[in-house]
């Protein structure tokens, strides 16, 4: 009897196999996303969406972002946990939308491997997908690549785009910030999944194993480093929806209206200008958002930075204010609001159960002496800096 002939892309080190493997564990979550937008199974060369609903929109913009989770990864590749990852890249791109008002419609992903093991991409696939369904965002289509000799065997990088609309007249941004608008903080989670880098050199240089138990947070220090991105679309959504439809008053006027999707009320009265707060900390992101010629001091002394951003800085011996360029300190999310809307705009959040408060505001003119960061990422925005001294006492 012949030999059975050999595969040769197998004795490369790529494993169809495997990878078909994997696509057939994931399907019922990726299927989970799907409402009836979505045509066709999982599998195909390319994802198709209806956008049909779009002929309701009086001028719809697509918004898109991509984005990864960094080196995060490292992580829950040395303590084998991956079923939180797809949330961080979820939030990581899904949230950057939503910061110009935009719904989000729907995301693919991509995952680069040195070998697939088919329970692990699925562990993966599915973190995306359950974070797609609760960011009203379908998973139509991704691919998984098996890169043996780029990568090692149990190494992995995650990346995904999504894509989004709103309507013209309610994209929120920079031209709508007025003088005294209040800046409003969206607590994070945790670190997100920015300054990893930085996280796992301090952990390196202090001899400590991700296997290790930090005493601090009640788990493994691999487990307390893996807390998920927090989710913010349909809170702020809401929020956008919420204030549009709340009368400003005389002093306050509307800036404009619009709509998510077919007919629903969408203004941007009360949000002028949210900001993802992501690579480069709270300062420079808030920045990006501003109109030139407007500065906002953020006082610190309005919430507390999360433990794990002190017992960090207290390992590494540095101060938290050495990291306000690499971590996002505990504040997420900001949300530049109408004064007269402030107060609405943070009991929604906290009835969302995200936790929010006032930082400061935004003023225009002459701004006070010190040193100021000025944009940031290629935007030449407003200035801003953070002042006075973090609060002892947990928020």
């Amino acid at each position: 009897m012949a030999a059975s002939p050999t595969n040769p892309y197998s004795e490369a080190g790529v494993d169809t196999a495997a990878g078909d493997l994997a696509v057939e564990l994931m399907k019922s979550s990726v299927r989970a996303t799907h409402g009836p937008e979505v045509l066709g199974g999982v599998g195909g060369f390319a994802g198709l969406f209806d956008a049909s609903a779009l002929r309701d929109f009086r001028r719809p913009l697509l918004a898109t972002s991509t984005d990864g989770v960094g080196t995060k990864v490292a992580i829950a590749q040395a303590i084998d946990k991956h079923d939180t990852i797809g949330q961080d890249l979820v939030g990581m791109v899904v949230d950057d939308i939503v910061v110009v008002g935009a719904k989000p419609l729907f995301m693919t992903d991509y995952i680069a491997c040195g070998k697939v093991v088919p329970e692990r991409i699925a562990d993966i696939v599915r973190g995306i997908a359950e974070a797609c369904a609760a960011t009203g965002t379908a998973l139509v289509g991704g691919e998984t690549a098996e890169h043996p000799g780029l990568l090692g065997p149990r190494d992995y990088d995650v990346a995904g785009a999504a894509t989004g609309v709103v309507e013209a007249d309610a994209v929120l941004g920079a031209e709508l910030v007025q003088d005294g608008d209040a800046v409003i903080a969206v607590a994070s989670s945790g670190l997100h999944s920015n300054g990893y880098s930085l996280v796992r050199h301090i952990i390196t240089r202090a001899g400590i194993s991700y296997a290790d138990n930090a005493a601090d947070f009640g788990t493994t220090w691999g487990e307390a480093l893996l807390e998920p991105t927090r989710l913010y679309t349909l809170p702020l959504l809401r929020l956008i929806d919420q204030l549009a439809s709340t009368p400003s008053t005389p002093s306050t006027p509307s800036t404009g209206s619009g709509a998510h999707g077919a007919g629903g009320a969408h203004g941007v009265g009360g949000v002028h200008a949210l900001t993802h707060v992501t690579g480069g900390g709270i300062a420079a992101n808030l920045a990006r958002v501003l109109p030139q010629g407007s500065w906002v001091e953020v006082d610190r002394s309005t919430w507390s930075p999360s433990p794990v951003f002190r017992v960090l800085s207290d390992i590494a011996g540095s101060t938290l204010e050495s990291a306000e360029g690499t971590w996002n300190l505990g504040i997420g999310f900001l949300a530049v609001v109408a004064a007269d809307k402030k107060d609405a705009a943070i009991a929604a959040l906290n009835a969302e159960g995200m936790p929010s408060w006032q930082v400061g505001n935004v003023g225009f003119g002459p701004r006070p002496s010190g040193e100021f960061e000025q944009g940031a990422k290629g935007v030449d925005g407003g200035a801003v800096r953070l002042v006075g001294a973090y609060a002892d006492g947990a928020k």
